[in-house]
């Protein structure tokens, strides 16, 4: 699976170093990453990259940090890498999911992150657990997919695993120290989307380019209309509940459209944490990463020398239903939340190619979650079996709603 081809830190606090794998290297978390690396280049080693096609990227990476592995899940652009002179001499480079697995357990690297979107970082994920790396985990889809296994594969090896999702990484920095049984409930931020100030009459009319201007977030395409859908926040509901060992009633959210607090904790004595910055990757990111020292990053932090204001509204289910649904699947357990999440993806997908429009997409997750049978999974297979059908389910729905 291989073959062999022949910016100075902001600080310096620790002689301690880092050596880090990124899957998904060249999406909106990896150039997130990729800048908290280049303000730590003392305490973080870049060592291996993935990504799914883009090898013009990868080359450009791998000269900038002087990385030796990289993958590409593409087998096209694997096979035009490996005659890309741009790469340096003595690049290794790994082809497919086998390619990924390779990276996730690679024996020099002590931090795996994996930013791959949708649920094709599941297995790579494991991997880099069952080789007791630290998982910095950004994909939410796995945790949704599969959290019953991926859990239990960290308690088994010993492995950490680190959000880097900008509103679990403040949950765990605001549990931090907390025994679990004083926690009454976690509460996520949402923003609302790029549609949360829009008439609800608008909504029939939206197109891909409309949703994804998010107005607070630089974010991938799929994310940012599962930020003007709510599935997002679905989404992180559910990796929320597997992350910090809750059920569904602890699990809630919350409209707030400055994207400043990214999370609150509760407590049994009813007082609150909460964790604040801008709305940049590189804070959660860095944190994940250098975890658990403390250290000045590459962006600027709040300016609390001028007024600002934060606004925080309950989220109306009915202008959102897709967080409506992540409940109900969230509740149902099993392979509901993989049925929400496959019809979510297929969903979503049709409509960025502008085959459905933006009201279908709660529908169909709506006719594939109660078209698909949910059970307790037993194995990653039958897991991956749930997947694949609520898939299916949800394609043979598009043409209804084209």
């Amino acid at each position: 699976m291989s073959e062999n081809k022949t910016t100075p830190p902001l600080v310096a606090t620790s002689t301690f170093q880092r050596r880090v794998v990124v899957l998904g290297a060249t999406g909106s978390i990896g150039e997130s990453t990729l800048r908290v690396i280049a303000a730590h280049r003392d305490q973080l080693e870049l060592v291996g990259v993935a990504a799914r096609s883009n090898h013009p990227r990868l080359a450009e990476i791998a000269r900038e940090f002087g990385v030796r592995h990289v993958g590409l899940y593409d087998e096209h652009a694997y096979t035009a890498a490996r005659t890309n002179d741009a790469f340096p001499a003595g690049t290794s480079f790994y082809s497919g999911l086998d390619g990924l697995n390779t990276l996730a357990a690679l024996p020099e690297a002590d931090t795996v992150l994996v930013a791959v979107v949708g649920t094709a970082g599941l297995q790579p994920a494991l991997t880099a657990l069952a080789a007791r790396k630290t998982l910095a985990l950004a994909s939410k889809e796995i945790l949704v997919l599969a959290g019953k296994f991926i859990m239990a594969a960290a308690r088994a090896h010993g492995s950490r695993i680190i959000p880097v999702d900008s509103e679990h990484n403040a949950v765990f920095q605001c549990l931090e120290g907390h025994p679990a049984a004083t926690v009454r409930r976690i509460v996520l931020t949402a923003s609302g989307g790029a549609f949360r100030d829009w008439p609800a009459e608008r909504l029939a009319h939206v197109t891909p380019a409309d949703a994804l201007k998010h107005p607070n977030w630089s974010m991938g395409p799929k994310i940012t209309v599962d930020s003007a859908t709510l599935a997002n926040k679905g989404l992180e509901l559910i990796e929320a509940q597997w992350l910090f060992d809750l059920r569904p009633p602890q699990c809630d959210a919350v409209l707030h459209n400055q994207s400043i607090v990214h999370a609150l904790v509760e407590f049994a004595d009813g007082a609150m944490l909460a964790q604040l910055c801008p709305p940049s990757m590189t804070f959660p990111i860095q944190h994940a990463l250098l975890f658990p020292e403390r250290v000045a990053g590459p962006d600027l932090s709040l300016n609390l020398d001028r007024a600002f204001h934060l606004d925080f509204r309950p989220v109306d289910e009915h202008r959102y239903p897709c967080l409506r649904l992540a409940r109900a699947a969230m509740k149902a357990g099993g392979t509901a939340p993989a049925i929400f999440n496959a019809a979510n993806e297929t969903a979503v997908a049709a409509f960025l190619a502008g085959r459905v429009g933006f009201l279908a997409i709660p529908q169909i997750i709506d006719k594939t979650l109660a078209g698909t049978k949910h059970f307790e999974p037993q194995s990653l297979a039958e897991v991956l079996s749930a997947d694949a059908e609520a898939r299916l389910i949800a394609s043979q729905s598009l043409s209804a709603h084209a």
